[in-house]
C-alpha cells in the first residue's frame, strides 16, 4: 500500500471519528452550553484524557513501534509475540497500581491541579471529584489499547485503530441522546456523560484487541518481569510520553488558569473540538503511518527512501493545513453558529468560542507539523531531543497564559498555546536539518511559497463572498439558510484554493499521481 493511500485509510476513518465526535459536540452545547456542568464534566474529562496521551499515545507511538518493527524484522512474528507478551503484562500492573493511587489522590489533584479555580464553589469542586474518579480507568483501556494499535500499525493494519475512537463519541452521544430525550437536568447528564466514558473504554480495547487476533497474533499474559527489551522501551517511552502528550499538556495548564472564570474551560473545548478535525484527519494519519514507515527505511538501510518519505509528508500537511488555517481564521464564526448556536448556546457564546477557533487556526500548520517531524527522531530511537523542545514549549505556553489570560481571557490561553506550538515545530525543524536527518529540498520550500500565495488568493475570495453571504449567516436565519452558505463558502474555498496550487505549481498532479502509485522498497 502506498503513503498516500495509507494516510487516506487512517485519515478517513479519523475523519469518521471526528465528525462524530461534531455530533457529540453539538450535543453537549444544547444539553450544557457553557454553563457550570460544561465545566466541571470537561474539567474533569481533561485528567484522564491527560494521561491516556501521555502514558497511552505519546510513549507506544513513539517506542514500541519502532521495537517491535525490529523485533519483527530480527525474529518475525513469533519474536515480536513474545516481546508484546512482556511489555502488556508490565503496562498491565503498572497502570493498575496508577489507577488505584489517583483515584485515592483525586481530591487533592482536582483542587490543586485540575481546576484550583473552583475552589470558591465547593460543589462545583466536590462533583468534579467524583467525576473524575469514575472516568479515571478509562486511562487504562485506553493505554492497553495504544499498545495493541500499535502493533496493528507495525502490522500495516491500520483500519481497526484508527475506528476504534469512533466509538467513544458514539457512546457519548447515546448518552446525551437519552438525558435529552427524558429532559434530565445537567448534573445527571454529566454523570451518564462519565459512565460513557468508562463504558467506550472497555468497547474501544476490545475492538483492538478483536483486530489483534485478525492479524494473527495472540497474546497472553505474562507476570511482568523487567527485561532487556522492557527496559529499552521505558527508557524510551518516559521522554516520548512527555513530548507526545504536549498539547494536552498546554491545555491543562491553559485549563487550570481558565477555571478562574466560568465558561472559559468550555468554551476552549468547544473550539478545540474543531481545529481538532484538520489536526486528527491530517495529524494522525502522518504519524501513525510515517513512524512504522521512516523505521522500516531506516533498519534497511534506506536512507534516501527515509527522507524523501519524510519531506513527501512535510509536503502533504502542508498543502492540506495552510488552507484549513486561513479557513478557520476567517470562517469561525459562521462555524461556530451552525454547529453550536442552538439551546443552552446562545449568540454571545457563539462570539467568545469563535474568537478562540480564529486564534487556533493559526497554530494550526505548526500543531501538524510537529506530527510529521516527530518521527524523524523517533524512528532512530531518540525520544531526548523532543522532549526537551517539549518542555521548552510548555514553558513558554505558561507564561504566555499567566500572562495574557487577565488581559484577553479565553483568546490569551488559546495564543499561548498556539505561541507554544510553533516555537516546537522550528525547533524539530531546525534540529533534523541540521544533523543532516532532513534533506533541504529548494523544490519544496519553492511550493511552500506557492502554497502560502494559492491560500491567500483562496482567503481574499472568502472575504469578498462573506459580503454577499453574511445575511444568511445572522443569529436570526434560518438553519437551513445558514448551514447552505456555509456550505458553499466552504466549496468556494476549496475549489479556489485547489485551482490556484495546482494552476501556478504549488502542488503536481504527477506527483501525487506517483505517491499513490508508489510501493515502500522490500
Amino acid at each position: 500500500m502506498s503513503l498516500v493511500r495509507k494516510f487516506a485509510t487512517v485519515g478517513g476513518a479519523t475523519l469518521g471519528s471526528r465528525i462524530f465526535g461534531f455530533a457529540r459536540e453539538t450535543f453537549m452545547a444544547a444539553a450544557l452550553g457553557t454553563g457550570p456542568m460544561a465545566d466541571v464534566f470537561y474539567a474533569a474529562f481533561r485528567f484522564p484524557n491527560l494521561f491516556r496521551r501521555l502514558f497511552a499515545e505519546g510513549a507506544f507511538n513513539a517506542a514500541f513501534v519502532p521495537l517491535f518493527s525490529k523485533e519483527i524484522e530480527a525474529n518475525g512474528v513469533e519474536g515480536a509475540k513474545r516481546f508484546s507478551e512482556e511489555v502488556f503484562g508490565v503496562l498491565f500492573s503498572a497502570l493498575m497500581i496508577i489507577t488505584i493511587v489517583m483515584e485515592l489522590m483525586m481530591p487533592w489533584l482536582v483542587e490543586w491541579f485540575i481546576a484550583p479555580g473552583f475552589a470558591d464553589d465547593p460543589q462545583k469542586t466536590s462533583i468534579t471529584i467524583r467525576l473524575a474518579a469514575v472516568m479515571f480507568p478509562y486511562l487504562m483501556c485506553m493505554s492497553l489499547t495504544a499498545m495493541l494499535s500499535g502493533m496493528l500499525n507495525s502490522l500495516h493494519h491500520f483500519f481497526a485503530a484508527a475506528i476504534a475512537p469512533v466509538f467513544l463519541n458514539v457512546v457519548m452521544i447515546g448518552a446525551l441522546f437519552y438525558g435529552l430525550w427524558i429532559h434530565a437536568d445537567p448534573l445527571t447528564i454529566a454523570w451518564y456523560l462519565s459512565w460513557s466514558v468508562l463504558a467506550a473504554g472497555l468497547l474501544q480495547l476490545a475492538v483492538v484487541y478483536a483486530g489483534v487476533r485478525h492479524a494473527g497474533i495472540n497474546i497472553g499474559f505474562r507476570r511482568p518481569k523487567m527485561t532487556p527489551n522492557v527496559k529499552r522501551l521505558l527508557v524510551l517511552a518516559v521522554p516520548a510520553a512527555v513530548t507526545g502528550g504536549i498539547t494536552q499538556i498546554n491545555q491543562i495548564i491553559g485549563q487550570a488558569i481558565a477555571s478562574g472564570k466560568e465558561g472559559a474551560i468550555a468554551a476552549l473545548q468547544y473550539a478545540d473540538r474543531i481545529y481538532q478535525l484538520p489536526l486528527g484527519v491530517v495529524g494522525v494519519a502522518v504519524g501513525v503511518v510515517l513512524l512504522p514507515e521512516l523505521a522500516r527505511a531506516l533498519k534497511g538501510g534506506h536512507l534516501k527512501e527515509a527522507a524523501n518519505t519524510q519531506n513527501r509528508s512535510i509536503e502533504f500537511v502542508l498543502f492540506l493545513t495552510l488552507p484549513a488555517a486561513a479557513g478557520l481564521w476567517i470562517l469561525s464564526e459562521a462555524i461556530i453558529r451552525v454547529l453550536y448556536e442552538r439551546g443552552a448556546f446562545s449568540a454571545e457564546n457563539t462570539s467568545v468560542v469563535a474568537s478562540v477557533l480564529a486564534i487556533y487556526g493559526i497554530g494550526l500548520p505548526g500543531f501538524v507539523l510537529i506530527k510529521a517531524l516527530q518521527p524523524g527522531f523517533y524512528a532512530r530511537e531518540d525520544t531526548r531531543t523532543p522532549m526537551r523542545f517539549t518542555m521548552l514549549s510548555v514553558v513558554i505556553n505558561s507564561g504566555l497564559a499567566i500572562s495574557l489570560f487577565p488581559l484577553i481571557a479565553e483568546r490569551g490561553i488559546a495564543t499561548a498555546e498556539a505561541a507554544a506550538g510553533w516555537t516546537n515545530t522550528v525547533l524539530l525543524f531546525s534540529t533534523l536539518v541540521w544533523r543532516g536527518h532532513l534533506a533541504w529540498e529548494w523544490a519544496l520550500a519553492k511550493r511552500t511559497a506557492l502554497l502560502l500565495v494559492s491560500t491567500g488568493i483562496m482567503s481574499a475570495a472568502l472575504i469578498f463572498a462573506l459580503r454577499y453571504a453574511g445575511s444568511w449567516l445572522t443569529p436570526d436565519a434560518l438553519l437551513i439558510h445558514q448551514v447552505a452558505a456555509l456550505a458553499c463558502l466552504l466549496v468556494l474555498a476549496i475549489t479556489v484554493y485547489f485551482a490556484c496550487a495546482f494552476l501556478i505549481g504549488g502542488a503536481d498532479i504527477g506527483m501525487i499521481r506517483r505517491n499513490v502509485q508508489r510501493k515502500p522498497k522490500t
